[in-house]
């Protein structure tokens, strides 16, 4: 949706000047002595400051431009004018670190909306310029686009998870006139490869165990640092990994130190500098093991 203003007729410009060819500065120049009062005063600024803060910016990156490139202003008034617009970008810096809120307004994409359009065109108006079309018009902002797209949307489906949690409330009244929910298998239930798949981790081609087997555990444990014991099936395992094997499957129930014998494999294997992915709720947990297990080596937990 836009909006168009009338121009005003030539002289109509409260400060319009014939001779002045920068009459938009002296208006700059007010507006952000009023942004610089308020934000001096009261430390943060309103709406409507910050609102004229964004247009005392895009004005003065404009007008700066037009004043470097048009050749028909002399050498030495152009310098004067650069000079009061760095005055203004000065004023507008210190304003900015006043308030730090009023930075991202600083940037040259910042995109103004309808009440800053009004407001551009209104000082631009006041100062006498002469406006072309697209000047006068308010443009609409854009309506907000959805994060999800519409084709993902559509295969949204709400987990069994919500509305079950949603009738366990115990401040809710449950609604049981809702119809039951037929049961929808799971899409590989049934398939009759499911079996073929699960004897393929357990059988080779050959038909013999596609697992080998660990070697016997070491007489003398010289894995482990002093004070720590291994379990024998770590024995075991950091044996295998110390006889030149790198290929392996974790699949110990929780509390046998799986966490212990990856860390101590990697370190035998001088697989470092090396990066674990891991949940954020066991990052400190995999520090620690680190550190008790391979002291000789450094750990730095990154969030994020």
């Amino acid at each position: 949706m836009a909006t168009r203003v009338r121009r005003r007729p030539d002289g109509q410009g409260q400060n319009q000047r014939k001779d002045d060819p920068a009459p938009l500065i002296p208006v700059l120049a007010r507006r952000v002595r009023e942004v610089e009062s308020r934000v001096s005063s009261k430390g943060k600024a309103s709406p409507t400051n910050r609102t004229k803060f964004l247009v005392v910016a895009l004005l003065m990156r404009s007008e700066r431009a037009r004043v470097r490139d048009d050749a028909s202003i002399p050498g030495g008034t152009r310098a004067d004018l650069l000079k009061r617009l760095d005055g203004i970008a000065t004023i507008l810096a210190q304003i900015a670190a006043r308030d730090t809120s009023l930075l991202t307004l600083l940037d040259a994409n910042a995109k103004p909306g309808p009440a800053a359009q009004q407001m551009r065109r209104d000082w631009l108006l006041e100062s006498g310029a002469e406006l072309a079309e697209e000047d006068l018009v308010i443009q609409a902002p854009e309506p907000p686009r959805p994060v999800v797209p519409p084709q993902i949307a559509a295969r949204q489906v709400m987990p069994q998870s919500v509305p079950s949690r949603a009738l366990a409330n115990p401040f809710l009244s449950p609604d049981l006139g809702r119809a039951q929910q037929e049961y929808l298998p799971g899409r590989l239930a049934g398939w009759d490869l499911l079996s073929p798949l699960y004897r393929a981790f357990e059988q080779g081609a050959g038909g013999e165990a596609a697992s080998m087997d660990l070697p016997p555990k070491p007489q003398i444990d010289r894995f482990s640092p002093p004070g720590s014991q291994l379990m024998v099936h770590q024995s075991r395992f950091l044996q295998s990994v110390q006889e030149g094997h790198r290929t392996f499957l974790l699949a110990d129930e929780p509390g046998l130190g799986k966490t212990a014998q990856s860390v101590m494999a990697a370190s035998i294997a001088g697989a470092y500098p090396m990066l674990a992915v891991v949940p954020n709720v066991v990052k400190i947990n995999w520090a620690r093991e680190v550190e008790r297990w391979t002291p000789q080596r450094r750990v730095t937990v990154i969030h994020g």
